[in-house]
């Protein structure tokens, strides 16, 4: 986002404005945190920003929208989800069962609270508890942020509405889909779709992707055993 974001900064002239189609059920806090503060750009430079829904923006999808002076969405697109969520798998006593010892040495007594292969303890998880309800703090202070009116503790409890609901709630403004937001926006005026695609060599289209794939699966899984969803 931080391409498209830079290239309409540069082009924009004072009556324009920007449509973002968003879809996204959520995911790593981190990263949708970044994506956020890139709208945000464009908000601090009071340039007009229209949030679309046509399907969903749950969770850290929400945090995008919400920074956007409007967000319209279908009737039945999922809004909300205004929470945080932390799963993991444990193996300590599968490997145990096997006469497998795992040793895990840190600095700092809260540098890993919760592991994969280790014991854990009743401490770490109440630390990793108090890690998952500051974010949620952290997020609802954002979101209300952006959206004064809004009930925040009515709505942050991790429940997904409706569109038609999510309107009723003070989520979303107005209930529509993206298509006719754009075809609105037509009327007298160009429209052009920013999309940052980047070249890549023949070589690196037979070489890579593989190797890309392992990564983002290796990525994928320590991430969900270090951070907490949105």
């Amino acid at each position: 986002l931080r391409e498209e974001i830079t290239a309409v900064l540069a082009a924009f002239k004072p009556q324009d404005q920007v449509v973002l189609r968003l879809e996204s059920p959520g995911g790593m806090v981190h990263g949708y945190g970044l994506a956020a503060s890139q709208l945000q750009r464009l908000r601090d430079k009071n340039i007009p920003l229209t949030v679309t829904v046509d399907k969903v923006a749950a969770s850290g999808g929400y945090m995008m929208a919400c920074v956007a002076d409007k967000i319209v969405s279908a009737p039945f697109a999922i809004v909300g989800s205004i929470g945080v969520v932390a799963q993991m798998p444990n193996f300590n006593r599968f490997l145990k069962s096997k006469d497998i010892d795992i040793e895990l040495h840190t600095a700092g007594q809260y540098k890993r609270t919760l592991t994969l292969l280790g014991e854990n303890t009743e401490e770490g998880r109440e630390k990793f508890r108090e890690e998952l309800n500051e974010t949620h703090q952290l997020f609802k202070d954002f979101v209300k942020r952006m959206r004064p009116s809004l009930d925040i503790e009515q709505v942050a409890t991790g429940e997904h509405w409706y569109g038609q609901q999510a309107v009723e709630k003070g989520l979303v403004d107005e209930i529509n889909t993206s298509d006719e937001v754009i075809l609105s926006l037509m009327e007298g005026r160009e429209v052009v779709n920013v999309r940052y695609m980047q070249r890549k060599r023949l070589i690196d289209r037979f070489t890579g992707s593989a190797a890309e794939s392992a990564d983002r699966l290796l990525l994928r899984w320590w991430q969900r055993g270090q951070k907490p969803l949105m």
